[in-house]
């Protein structure tokens, strides 16, 4: 999942980035409302997290061009306003939910994903595709009740592809999931990471569909 974290405090985004980087999330910061736009411009994000109080304006602003998006990421509000009725004008304004600064990562994270399983209408973290086990909370996948063990760059994937399974995600979107702005990549990473991906999963749980991209099928065979 690659996420625009929307922060002028540069000690803050460092602590942010640094966990969200560790739970093998790709994160762009933009320190300006107009960092901001021209980041979301260039770049399909799975989930904005927006601080209000930023140096060139009020990031409610930016929510208009976010929900105008062809597909609206995830909005999470990170401000130090506590008052119920700023609460209810960010999320009247069409943000996904709401965090007070000073704020614990792991919260923030959990709200992440709280969030993306009323967006899938799922209600359990805990994916289950034959004898495969994806869990989304712990970050964990096991097979036949034993645990696989997965690079951040292949659980990266697998995440994007499990939140919305039997979907079909285009290269650049899962490309999107790999790396961020400054990063190196070779043309043809993403398909040794797929190929990593069938090998210790199963091959019939990750399809191809010529010209489309990849899905991650629910009624897989169990295979090797």
């Amino acid at each position: 999942m690659r996420i625009l974290l929307v922060e002028d405090d540069s000690a803050l985004a460092d602590a942010v980035c640094s966990y969200l980087i560790a739970k093998a999330f790709v994160v762009d910061v933009a320190s300006s409302l107009a960092e901001a736009r021209g980041a979301l411009h260039s770049v399909q994000y799975a989930a904005v997290l927006l601080d209000l109080h930023l140096g060139d304006g009020d990031g409610l602003s930016l929510l208009p061009q976010v929900r105008a998006l062809r597909e609206p990421p995830i909005v999470i509000v990170l401000t130090a306003r506590d008052q119920v009725t700023d609460r209810i004008r960010g999320l009247d304004a069409g943000a996904d939910d709401y965090l007070i600064k000073p704020y614990d990562p792991a919260e923030l994270l959990a709200r992440l994903r709280a969030v993306e399983r009323r967006r899938s209408a799922g209600s359990s973290p805990v994916l289950h595709l034959g004898t495969l086990e994806i869990d989304l909370a712990q970050d964990r996948v096991r097979k036949d009740g034993n645990p696989v063990v997965l690079t951040q760059k292949e659980w990266a994937l697998l995440r994007v592809m499990a939140t919305r399974p039997e979907r079909i995600h285009t290269r650049e979107n899962l490309a999107d999931a790999l790396y961020g702005f400054g990063d190196e990549a070779d043309s043809n990473t993403l398909e040794v990471f797929i190929s990593r991906l069938r090998r210790k999963l199963g091959r019939s749980h990750i399809q191809t569909l010529r010209g489309l991209g990849y899905r991650l099928s629910t009624s897989a065979d169990d295979d090797e």
